[in-house]
């Protein structure tokens, strides 16, 4: 069942001991997409909905682009899509302009696309330089949970060999 805070699966249809199969445990229950373990102050950090529906202690990131979650829990039991998280998603929307990318020094896919050799360089200098003075929170900033210095790379080389 989906609710404007997410959706649940009833809690009376799994009974006893059952749980998922650990092959099954890892896999988007929208996309069937594995996805990536993300720490729960991540999820905490960027639900727009009350944390008293965050009840899960583990979830995971889908990060296929046409699909509306963007956490499920590892017992597949909550989901949080697209439109209860508080931030939009680079790997939900790589194409949008104005998407962040790097969302702790507020860098956008347009900045990146079309930028000159020169803008990269200051734009990666600028990032790094954000990290290595501690101002980086990408753990809670990231809907990923991780840097995203990672994702404006990808951004530079696929402009690099465009």
């Amino acid at each position: 069942m989906c609710t404007p805070y997410g959706c649940v699966v009833d809690a009376s249809a799994v009974t006893g001991d059952a749980k998922l199969p650990q092959s099954s445990a890892n896999l988007c229950p929208s996309c069937q997409a594995t996805g990536k373990k993300v720490p729960i102050q991540t999820v905490r950090a960027l639900a727009a909905i009350s944390l008293r529906r965050v009840t899960a202690r583990e979830y995971r990131f889908c990060q296929t682009a046409d699909c509306p979650v963007v956490y499920f829990s590892n017992d597949g039991l909550q989901t949080l899509t697209v439109d209860h998280v508080r931030e939009r998603v680079f790997q939900k929307e790589a194409h949008q302009p104005d998407v962040f990318v790097c969302y702790c020094f507020r860098y956008r896919v347009g900045d990146l696309s079309g930028a000159s050799q020169a803008n990269y360089e200051a734009i990666v200098a600028d990032i790094k330089a954000g990290i290595a003075a501690d101002q980086c929170a990408c753990d809670l900033r990231n809907p990923q949970g991780v840097c995203c210095l990672g994702n404006v790379m990808r951004i530079i080389r696929a402009q690099e060999n465009s």
